[in-house]
């Protein structure tokens, strides 16, 4: 079949496959799910599922924190009014199922029958201000839980839908906002936290994130490309090239009904810039080709054929460290690193058969600069190939001096993660946050799922008994500025059935003391704040608080003590506990990030270890390959620990990435270097022509893979800004070790014996 008709075909048919990808684009939704990140398969997991299941989420709730105007404390009844006012708007509100404020908190009073609810504060009455004010800070519950301490702030907390979606929490959030602006309060003087709030700010940025990274990108690629080939179709062709295969990847994820998240959001840019590498090789060799003289035809032939080999094994050692992360836990880091390695392979495809047949379509190009001229990159190389030789023992000693002080400076990075870590210090999010951190009890929800011994209920009084003193432990050494149980219950119903005096507010004596406050929980029962605090049978109970996002190491700490006091002064034939919540599933992750870092690169190591083993048969020469890509993994770990860049879920994936990314430019060098030694009896002359044929290639693809992931710095998510920084960075290094390191140990440590020529070939030639 002729060139031109089969070029034709192609592309008819990869028309129809890209037509069908649109399709399942345009379906594409951005979405970023808080529960995505808990560990998969987990058994916390399903433990807490079940849990929830029984007593509901501990993050479905929206803080809304509310200051009150300068030179008054929230006491002032106008203030308070417009509190009450807030509170009623949000309780009448769609999806909301309970609202805390401190102008709906009462004090139960039992009298005969019935149970009154005296409120604490009567913005009505101002001649009850102090009065008021006086019992709200002698009432455990109150300050620092719906009042602060300084009685500057208050907070209205509300509950909403389970795992409530984007579409009708951002309605409500939106809501909330129009009533807090046409009630006069500026946005100076509200704050706003909970899972909702994040999730909806997290996939609004990621919508702008996309679009301003991939133009960037665009606009970079396209530049280096001109400066490269200097011509439209060598801009245009891989531009068309890459863009397909984003198409064709995002087409895929979509099929499988797979959101945007705060990590497939990298796939586009990720693809655009790693995806660039194979057309860059083929358009690289058939120009190198086209100087030399040959044909269109063959130009075209001897690209393909050099350029398949080492292309196809960097498009499999790239995919594979992007399938590698398919051993985490995190679902969103699982997606990504499936349809990222599946996308990578797809390029590979689209280069080999999009590129060729637009090729096979254009006309000979005229080229800018004759090979009688000769080619300046040529001379350069030359000179750097020279130079790096002949100092050769200056960049061993370099090298190996800023890798020891790189590994002792990456001993100090350290695994920790917080629940807003992809935001930065200042992001209006994390200040909000930080607002209820520093005036209320904080954000980090706490969990404990309470279970009486044999024969025993929730309501026993040794079990209340123990129970409260896990409660004392929480507050005073744990941390916990708020706790609620069924003691909390108990001792509610106690100082209602003694008219609600303070003093009153504590466990019964006697067995027969409480067994005569258990028949009255009942009138407490349908309370919202004790609702989700005990099981109707008494068969379980749930202790619940909030605390300050103190970060993974700390968590870990407090935990591993808790565990102890729980060991060693809970006895377990009256109270059993388990320790459960999605703060302590977010805090698993750390233990598996190590794990499944060691695993994806190691894994990755094995890959190419056997791909070397294949090509060279050399176990040095598989030595030679690592070296000058894992000695920038390095360097960039000892960054990470100078600069105090923590290891957490974002974070975790970098060091698999890069090494995938940054091993493909060695693929190909030594993929042409045994081609090269097939016509080429000397080792010395053989990797010079290839350092020659492969140098232009490996700068241009690792300046564009550079630039490409320095956009990602501009990301108002920490994660995304260090990914595009450590990877940037690995991949600099990367190419200095590959034009300096790489020579030197093939020349020093690889045995070639040639086929015709057995004698000894000298280390270096002149």
């Amino acid at each position: 079949m002729p060139l031109r008709k089969l070029a034709h075909l192609t592309l008819l048919a990869l028309g129809l496959l890209t037509a069908l990808a649109v399709f399942f684009v345009a379906q594409l939704r951005f979405n970023y799910n808080f529960n995505d990140f808990y560990p998969a398969g987990d058994p916390d997991l399903d433990y807490y599922m079940a849990y929830s299941g029984r007593f509901g989420n501990d993050n479905d709730y929206v803080l809304l924190g509310l200051e009150a105007p300068a030179g008054q404390t929230v006491f002032e009844p106008r203030f308070l009014t417009k509190v009450d006012s807030l509170t009623q708007f949000i309780q009448s509100r769609r999806h909301v199922t309970q609202v805390s404020s401190p102008t709906t908190a009462t004090n139960p009073v039992v009298e005969g029958l019935g149970v009154f609810n005296v409120p604490y504060l009567h913005p009505q009455e101002p001649q009850r201000r102090a009065q008021d004010s006086a019992l709200v800070y002698r009432t455990p519950g109150l300050v620092g839980n719906l009042i602060s301490r300084d009685a500057r702030a208050v907070t209205i907390l509300f509950q909403t839908s389970p795992n409530l979606s984007k579409p009708p929490g951002d309605s409500l959030l939106t809501a909330v906002r129009t009533e807090l602006q046409r009630q006069g309060i500026p946005e100076t003087q509200y704050h706003l936290a909970g899972k909702m709030v994040a999730q909806s700010v997290f996939v609004d940025r990621l919508q702008v994130e996309l679009m301003v990274f991939m133009s960037l990108s665009v606009v970079l690629v396209t530049g280096l490309l001109w400066l490269t080939f200097r011509t439209w179709w060598g801009v245009v062709l891989p531009l068309v090239v890459v863009l397909g295969s984003i198409l064709w990847g995002l087409g895929v994820m979509s099929a499988f009904g797979v959101s945007i998240d705060l990590m497939t959001a990298l796939l586009p840019v990720m693809l655009f810039v790693v995806g660039m590498s194979d057309t860059i090789h083929i358009i690289t060799r058939y120009v190198t080709e086209l100087g030399y003289g040959a044909s269109k035809k063959d130009s075209l032939l001897i690209a393909l054929k050099e350029s398949g080999f080492g292309s196809g094994l960097s498009a499999l050692t790239t995919s594979i460290g992007f399938f590698t992360l398919m051993t985490s836990t995190i679902r969103p880091i699982y997606n990504f690193g499936l349809f990222t390695g599946i996308a990578v392979l797809l390029t590979f495809a689209l280069s080999f058969t999009l590129l060729p047949a637009m090729l096979v379509l254009l006309r000979k190009p005229q080229l800018r600069v004759p090979r009688e001229t000769g080619h300046s990159w040529d001379g350069v190389l030359g000179r750097m190939f020279r130079t790096v030789l002949a100092r050769r023992h200056w960049v061993v000693a370099i090298s190996a001096l800023v890798l020891g002080l790189s590994v002792a400076s990456a001993s100090r990075i350290r695994i920790n993660s917080a629940l807003l870590d992809d935001l930065s210090k200042n992001d209006p999010v994390k200040l909000d946050f930080a607002f209820f951190e520093r005036q209320f009890a904080g954000v980090r929800p706490f969990e404990l799922d309470l279970k009486p011994g044999p024969g025993r209920t929730i309501y026993d009084l040794q079990v209340l008994r123990q129970t409260e003193q896990v409660e004392e432990y929480l507050q005073k050494t744990y941390g916990l500025n708020f706790v609620a149980s069924p003691v909390t219950i108990i001792k509610s119903v106690r100082k209602a059935l003694n008219g609600g005096l303070l003093e009153e507010y504590r466990l019964p004596d006697s067995e027969a003391e409480l067994a005569r406050l258990t028949r009255k929980v009942k009138l407490f029962r349908k309370k919202p704040e004790f609702r989700a605090l005990a099981l109707p049978d008494g068969s379980e109970g749930r202790l619940t608080g909030r605390m300050p996002d103190v970060g993974s190491i700390r968590a870990d700490q407090l935990n591993a003590d808790l565990r102890r006091f729980l060991r060693t002064s809970v006895d377990s034939t009256v109270l059993q506990t388990r320790l459960t919540g999605s703060a302590n599933l977010i805090d698993k992750n750390n233990e598996n990030l190590t794990l499944n870092m060691i695993t994806g690169m190691s894994i990755d190591i094995v890959m190419v270890t056997l791909i070397v083993l294949l090509l060279f048969r050399s176990v040095r020469m598989t030595l030679v390959v690592l070296i000058p890509n894992l000695v920038p993994i390095l360097i960039v770990a000892g960054v990470m620990g100078a600069a105090g860049v923590s290891m957490k879920v974002s974070t975790s994936i970098i060091f698999t990435i890069a090494f995938g990314i940054a091993v493909d430019d060695t693929i190909h060098f030594i993929s042409k270097l045994k081609l090269v030694l097939l016509q080429e009896p000397s080792l010395f002359k053989a990797v010079r022509k290839t350092y020659l044929m492969a140098g232009k290639a490996v700068i241009v693809t690792s300046l564009i893979l550079v630039g490409g992931f320095s956009t990602l710095i501009f990301s108002s998510f920490d994660g995304t800004f260090y990914v595009g920084l450590l990877i940037g960075l690995t991949l600099l290094f990367g190419v200095v070790a590959e034009l300096t390191l790489l020579p030197i140990l093939i020349l020093w440590f690889y045995r070639h014996k040639p086929k015709e020529i057995r004698q000894p070939v000298p280390l270096l030639e002149a």
